[in-house]
């Protein structure tokens, strides 16, 4: 049965600019659709519906980076066949438009604010130790509070480390939220945008935070598999602040960046 999600996701890698039924991938994996359903979630934490959108945003994210084609070409080009319903979901998942993506790729996001406005009551406070497993390259170490298991859209609040050790969510709002983590290598965030890729990645299931809460959640990494999804966050491809050699340019805990990133992509507009 672990062979039978692998294969439907490679099929959904290599066909993700068909139009590919949930009948064809349980075909693919020969199972029923409900049982194939059922299994897919289990192995991923997510539909193979919603699989298939995230490869397929992750490949307009390369197209907008690598090609100069235009945002209507790219809608096709990943398998939509409506314009509209392509910039919705582009937004929504990544936080930003396709040309806003596109354009602060070039540029980078404006320096991190600190500032923050006090609300009517104290939000809560996500804490603890990310643990890397052994990688033999430095790493930057993005994580956040995300109001899906994917790991799309906007965090509620986010930190960036460059190694194993504690990070700090601060400000996080009320309600059920999943913490997420991706370690990027340091030649990647140097690199070209559409060159980053995760090392490792973590995730814990859903915490239910209340007002004022101080949470404490460890995170323990994995190497990067099969049925990890693309992470369609925006902010490691539009971080242009990789660290200078032998510095720490603030983001790791020598000088923490914790930040209310919906903020971050507002200014960055």
């Amino acid at each position: 049965m672990h062979n039978a999600v692998e294969r439907a996701i490679s099929i959904m890698w290599d066909r993700y600019h068909e139009p590919l039924s949930l009948d064809a991938m349980a075909d693919s994996a020969f199972l029923s659709r409900f049982y194939f359903s059922r299994l897919f979630r289990s192995k991923t934490g997510t539909s193979p519906g919603r699989f298939l959108t995230a490869i397929r945003l992750y490949k307009a994210k390369n197209l907008l980076l690598e090609t100069d084609m235009s945002v209507t070409d790219i809608a096709y080009a990943v398998g939509y066949n409506s314009l509209g319903t392509f910039i919705s979901r582009f937004t929504r998942s990544v936080g930003i438009s396709p040309a806003r993506y596109r354009w602060l790729a070039e540029h980078g996001i404006p320096h991190l604010s600190r500032t923050r406005t006090a609300g009517p009551r104290r939000r809560a406070t996500i804490g603890g130790k990310i643990v890397l497993p052994p990688v033999d390259v430095p790493v930057k170490i993005y994580v956040g509070v995300f109001d899906s298991p994917i790991v799309q859209g906007l965090p509620a609040s986010c930190d960036i480390l460059e190694e194993s050790g504690d990070y700090l969510l601060r400000d996080v709002p009320e309600g059920e939220w999943y913490l997420r983590a991706a370690a990027i290598a340091l030649d990647d965030v140097a690199a070209k945008p559409s060159m980053r890729r995760p090392v490792a990645v973590g995730a814990h299931d859903a915490l239910t935070v209340t007002a004022g809460a101080d949470l404490t959640v460890h995170l323990d990494l994995h190497p990067t598999g099969v049925f990890d999804l693309p992470i369609l966050i925006a902010l490691p491809e539009l971080d242009n602040h990789a660290p200078e050699t032998g510095t720490r340019r603030g983001f790791g805990r020598q000088e923490r960046r914790s930040v209310r990133s919906g903020r971050v992509l507002h200014n960055a507009k």
